[in-house]
């Protein structure tokens, strides 16, 4: 594998923590990664409060849209090196073949579009997984890849998804 790895965050719909999985790794990927989000079954469009907490920690968010997992499983894609899942769901699923082979390790989180309740509490979800995701991308970033064999890689990875 050599950089720039191109990283894809699953979630069923698309639309919350695999937005803002995608935009975390672009950010701290520092062009070293490219991330990318995709969905099992797609919402359409990202949810409100995911686009307005990436908003508010100064990202752009014109690059944010719900799309299906299909188009990276597509002629044209692009090559996956890391696969991730953030929600259950999208783990128990069975994913398209992925060319290449991408790693692949499940970092579950709650689905902060699934909270009841009054905005403020919404608003608290959305931040506390945009928290974990970012610890999680941060030690995902800083792992030396090109000096670690494929078994110690994937462990690690398994290790940062159980990361809180």
């Amino acid at each position: 594998m050599t950089a720039p790895f191109h990283v894809l965050f699953l979630c069923t719909g698309n639309s919350a923590r695999s937005i803002l999985a995608e935009a975390i790794m672009n950010r701290e990927g520092k062009g070293r990664f490219i991330g990318h989000s995709a969905g099992s079954r797609p919402t359409g469009a990202p949810n409100p409060f995911a686009l307005s907490l990436l908003q508010r920690e100064g990202f752009d968010t014109s690059f944010a849209r719900s799309k299906s997992w299909d188009e990276f499983a597509a002629p044209g894609a692009p090559k996956l090196d890391f696969v991730f899942t953030v929600c259950d769901s999208a783990a128990a699923e069975e994913c398209p073949y992925w060319p290449g082979q991408p790693v692949s390790a499940h970092w579950g989180l709650p689905d902060p579009a699934a909270v009841e309740g009054s905005d403020a509490a919404k608003a608290l979800a959305f931040a506390e997984t945009y928290r974990a995701l970012n610890r999680r991308i941060q030690a995902f970033a800083a792992l030396p890849i090109a000096t670690l064999d494929a078994l110690t890689l994937k462990a690690r990875l398994s290790e940062i998804g159980r990361t809180e």
